[in-house]
């Protein structure tokens, strides 16, 4: 795995240790297999945002933490210029960049999510708390909500709960765009 995969599965155990929680008890909290939590944690698999989100909550910390290991120290505005947010490679499926990762105390997440075109017909799905919105700046984007499917054009939005069971696809053979916003 890559180096950040790495050192941010370093901030995780640090940050399990700290609080004085076992891997079992943290995985059962997060639903989530020990076996798999200790694969994010040793940095041999990647880490869906999801469960950084996860993390990040848990223990009260900024995700841009988790992520770069330096704490956000911004407090009235921050902005981020196009394609320098923190990128976020967690998934080969989706790539992220942050989009407000120097703010401290977010209300929200912000994310540029990019999906590629793909041959694989499977969906890879994930969930989080909380809610998220997204909208479509680029390219055609399939969307599956326990079950439900969503087509998404270039301008559409979509607002829903995040705790249920999603994925995305990009259509057409073209790369899809669009903001995440987790509330």
């Amino acid at each position: 795995m890559s180096e950040q995969i790495k050192q941010i599965s370093r901030r995780i155990k640090e940050l399990r240790e700290i609080s004085e929680i076992s891997p079992e008890s943290l995985s059962k909290e997060l639903n989530i297999s020990i076996e798999t939590y200790l694969e994010y944690e040793s940095g041999n698999i990647d880490i869906p945002v999801s469960f950084l989100y996860g993390i990040a909550n848990k223990f009260n910390v900024e995700l841009a933490a988790i992520l770069t290991g330096d704490a956000p120290r911004l407090h009235t505005y921050s902005v981020v210029r196009k394609d320098s947010g923190v990128s976020v490679d967690r998934r080969k499926e989706y790539k992220y960049q942050s989009l407000a990762y120097n703010f401290v105390h977010k209300k929200a997440e912000p994310f540029m999510v990019t999906v590629e075109p793909d041959s694989d017909p499977k969906v890879h799905y994930n969930s989080h708390p909380g809610q998220e919105f997204n909208y479509v700046i680029e390219g055609t984007l399939k969307v599956i909500i326990n079950g439900h499917e969503i087509i998404l054009n270039e301008g559409d939005s979509l607002f829903f709960d995040s705790g249920v069971n999603h994925g995305m696809k990009a259509m057409n053979d073209k790369t899809a765009r669009f903001l995440a916003i987790i509330l």
